[in-house]
């Protein structure tokens, strides 16, 4: 039952085809759960209360069904990003480690291919100095020769580009040049001449005189047109159909948004948020008025519980539950005696009986339980009575449980006297478990401890006892705490770190009793 609720269980399609009825079978492991769900006895009574309580969770998640989806929605989508993250950064780092053992491969200035590779070609008598040496490097290099052959003073090239020769090139290309400028500067002046007619300048000057008249006209009207267009005098100008415009479109925004107008969009939402709201508020009445019906059914079916002699019943089965899971955990056989007589003729004193496992120091050795809710016992009616119980079940260890709500006034939580221990619990408060875990070990204690003597083992029991009278102040501790806070509220930081205090010095002692069990083991061990 402490499995989280899967989101597709928030997603509430309901089908066609609804059955008349549904078979459920649950297994309840919760501590308050079973703690809530005890105080009903088993059958049809149990059954209702827990109907209930699932009718009440199924309206509080139909209520909340929304804000789960969403939050169901955002936690997986926070994973996917954190998951993309870390793969993104883990390929980044992969991607960037091979790039810089890639690089330092060829570029590393010590060991790199390419510093190597450079290092020959550019070293002294290297590679390169070897093939410039060889092509352009002395007189008789092969760049000096071929630069010999066509431009020395015996080439063709030096002889034709001889400017004291009539039939050099240079002299033909200098006449040239004179005869073309020649030619162009003669056409050029005509352009600019006025006295051709069919020059460029008297063209343009044709055309800007016929022109010039013509752009007058033109941009006088297009001022003209522009300016009546501007004008709120003329009823179809640009501006006076832009002003009916915005004028048109203001009064449909102002309907659109007035409260006064029942077809306006302000007035269709407000009648919807008053409908949703309508809604809302029914739904919440009806939840609340059915969650105080059902409390109400099971605050009567609880005081009428209390009021009969049944709460004395249930009370034993709460004990019964809590010694047989804590047995079962510590590799013990528990017993439920209370419907068989025992030892005794015709007596059912001991309501259920521990017998040590195999591993244990003191194996075999047995202790009887007896769990009362009845304000008629007293502690010393209550010593006598598992006295009785220790006889009739055949045990060396009498444990004795005062139920909180009867217990005697002035009891502490735990006690201690000879063979039998004396604890005080509530079934339906996990505060008081500590006391009865506790009054569990030092059971388990006695137990050793009386095995060790019979058997004449010269064992030291002084942590032992030690470890019993703390466990026994601590336990006392907590009922004092129980009883301060039940009282003072304003102490309730002080009352928290007591505790707090009480259940670590608590613990360290069952963890010194349970040493103590496999020093005696480890001592008795030998002696069998």
């Amino acid at each position: 039952m402490g499995e989280p609720i899967p989101s597709a269980a928030f997603s509430r399609v309901v089908p066609d085809d609804l059955p008349e009825s549904l078979e459920l079978r649950l297994v309840v492991e919760e501590r308050d759960m079973i703690a809530d769900l005890a105080v009903w006895p088993e059958g049809p009574e149990r059954d209702g209360a827990a109907l209930d309580a699932l009718r009440i969770g199924l309206l509080a998640l139909r209520q909340a069904r929304g804000q789960i989806d969403a939050e169901a929605v955002r936690r997986e989508g926070d994973r996917l990003l954190r998951e993309l993250g870390g793969r993104l950064e883990e390929h980044g780092r992969a991607v960037h480690e091979r790039l810089r053992t890639a690089l330092g491969e060829y570029f590393d200035p010590q060991s790199g291919r390419f510093s190597e590779r450079v290092q020959r070609l550019v070293q002294k008598d290297g590679e390169l100095e070897q093939v410039l040496r060889r092509l352009v490097g002395a007189g008789d290099s092969e760049l000096a020769r071929t630069l010999t052959a066509h431009l020395g003073a015996e080439s063709p090239l030096l002889r034709l580009l001889t400017p004291d020769r009539s039939d050099g090139f240079l002299r033909s290309l200098a006449d040239a040049v004179d005869r073309s400028l020649a030619t162009q500067r003669t056409a050029i002046l005509d352009e600019f001449s006025l006295n051709r007619p069919e020059s460029a300048l008297c063209r343009l000057v044709r055309e800007m005189e016929s022109r010039y008249g013509k752009l007058g006209d033109d941009l006088s009207k297009r001022i003209d047109e522009v300016v009546r267009e501007f004008s709120l005098d003329q009823e179809g100008s640009a501006l006076s159909r832009l002003l009916r415009q915005v004028d048109q479109a203001q009064r449909t925004i102002t309907r659109e948004f007035s409260l006064d107008e029942q077809d306006s969009a302000l007035a269709r939402l407000k009648r919807e948020m008053l409908g949703v709201l309508e809604r809302l508020s029914s739904t919440h009445v009806e939840l609340q008025k059915e969650v105080r019906e059902t409390l109400a059914r099971l605050a009567s079916r609880k005081e009428e519980a209390a009021r009969t002699t049944r709460h004395g019943f249930e009370f034993e089965d709460a004990v019964w539950s809590f010694v047989q899971q804590r047995a079962q955990q510590a590799g013990d056989v528990a017993t439920l005696t209370s419907a068989t007589p025992g030892m005794i003729r015709n007596s059912k004193v001991g309501d259920c009986v521990i017998e040590l496992g195999p591993d244990k120091a003191a194996a075999g050795a047995r202790v009887v339980l007896e769990a009362k809710e009845d304000a008629a016992y007293s502690l010393a009616i209550a010593r006598a009575e598992i006295e009785t119980a220790r006889k009739n079940r055949n045990a060396q260890v009498g444990i004795f449980v005062f139920s909180r709500r009867t217990a005697p006034e002035g009891l502490q939580a735990f006690t201690n006297l000879g063979c039998d221990v004396f604890v005080v619990w509530d079934a339906e408060d996990g505060g008081t478990d500590p006391s009865f875990v506790a009054a569990l070990a030092v059971a388990q204690a006695l137990c050793t401890r009386a095995a060790v003597a019979r058997r004449s083992a010269a064992a030291d029991f002084e942590a032992l006892e030690k470890a019993v009278v703390l466990i026994e102040q601590q336990a006392n501790l907590l009922q004092d705490i129980a009883r301060s806070a039940e009282t003072v509220l304003s102490g309730g930081e002080r009352i928290k770190e007591r505790a707090r205090i009480a259940r670590v010095a608590l613990l360290k002692q069952v963890a010194a009793l349970r040493d103590g069990h496999q020093d005696l083991r480890a001592l008795v061990a030998p002696a069998e």
